[in-house]
């Protein structure tokens, strides 16, 4: 019965950024046509995106967002998936998926389809352990539990923010890797969910993620990336250092493992170094920046700790590259708009229970 009736259907959008038509909406159709779906259409705004008949969407270019945000939709990245977080901060949901159009249904061992929105939901849905390591993986999948010297006071976990799932076949390689590996796929299955310890970050891949839009939504800013600025590649690694800084400052969880996706190809590794070169000397700065930040007592909601992001990062790595001083202006426009588009908690609150 419970396999029959879509998870949290009337809870959750799924996000898409795209620059083509979405034919591969038809693999997905058995496990997103229940879903509502926002559609943000990088590049030119004047191509015809075309989508599937059945689903449910609505669709975003970019002249809707100059006219949605006017002046703030400065922080929107031009020319990258990182346009995707406009999708995260127009839904009215609680709960958040996003895709890329290059990833397709994967299969387990069994040859079965693997339905990877349902086990995102799974992750959000039961709490996560990031105090003290389990060894056995997630205590609360099925057929395991916490083992033997696990603190009974830390049993209860803390609240799933975030759901990272993985990938077969293509990698996530940056340029220097793809060009020393060009051939390497990656074929193993790993029936396994973690939660990420507290205080250690991770890169975050957003092609295949999920996140409750409530706890953490704020902080799933994706950067200034793309057309007229100097890096790319790197948005949903600045959303993940982000965030996991401010799951750790909140006492919320990320959970990454299963479920996985096939990615189907691998993009240009000689356009992917010109878009990473800056990045891959900046994240030795910038990781470590990460690694010693904190947060004031004072910053209890995900809006004042990211504000509090931005004053440190235009001090500290201001110092680093200009194009850090105009990311922390950007991050401050990007809760400005959120909050503008998201006013008020009691609202969405009910604007959510009316939607069940």
């Amino acid at each position: 019965m419970a396999s029959s009736t879509p998870l949290l259907v009337d809870e959750l959008d799924i996000v898409i950024p795209t620059i083509r038509n979405l034919d591969f909406l038809e693999m997905w159709r058995p496990f997103f046509q229940p879903y509502h779906l926002i559609i943000v259409q990088d590049g030119d705004p004047s191509k015809v995106i075309k989508v599937p008949e059945g689903f449910d969407y609505e669709l975003y270019n970019r002249n809707d967002i100059n006219k949605i945000l006017g002046p703030k939709a400065s922080c929107i990245s031009f020319k990258d998936s990182a346009c995707r977080c406009f999708g995260y901060m127009v839904s009215k949901k609680k709960y958040i998926f996003t895709i890329d159009d290059d990833c397709f249904v994967a299969k387990d061992p069994s040859g079965k389809d693997i339905n990877a929105l349902q086990q995102h939901i799974k992750n959000l849905l039961c709490p996560s352990t990031p105090l003290f390591f389990n060894t056995l993986y997630d205590p609360f999948a099925e057929g395991a539990d916490f083992v033997r010297g696990y603190p009974f006071s830390l049993r209860e976990g803390v609240p799933t923010a975030v759901s990272h799932g993985l990938w077969l076949n293509i990698p996530d390689y940056d340029a220097p890797t793809q060009l020393v590996k060009p051939r390497e796929r990656n074929t193993r299955y790993v029936e396994a969910v973690l939660t990420i310890p507290k205080g250690t970050l991770f890169p975050m891949c957003g092609m295949n993620l999920a996140f409750d839009r409530e706890l953490i939504g704020p902080a799933m800013y994706f950067g200034l990336m793309g057309d007229g600025q100097p890096i790319g590649r790197y948005d949903d690694m600045w959303a993940g250092w982000c965030t996991k800084v401010i799951c750790d400052h909140l006492g919320l969880g990320i959970k990454t493992g299963l479920p996985y996706i096939w990615h189907s190809k691998a993009s240009n590794p000689f356009v992917n170094l010109k878009k990473e070169y800056n990045g891959i000397f900046w994240q030795e700065e910038i990781i470590p920046f990460f690694q010693a930040s904190t947060l004031p007592k004072d910053c209890t909601t995900v809006q004042k700790c990211y504000i509090e992001l931005s004053k440190q990062v235009k001090e500290k790595l201001g110092k680093v590259d200009p194009y850090f001083v105009k990311l922390a202006d950007a991050m401050v426009t990007w809760i400005e708009a959120w909050d503008e588009l998201n006013p008020a908690k009691g609202s969405a609150k009910l604007a959510n229970g009316l939607a069940k």
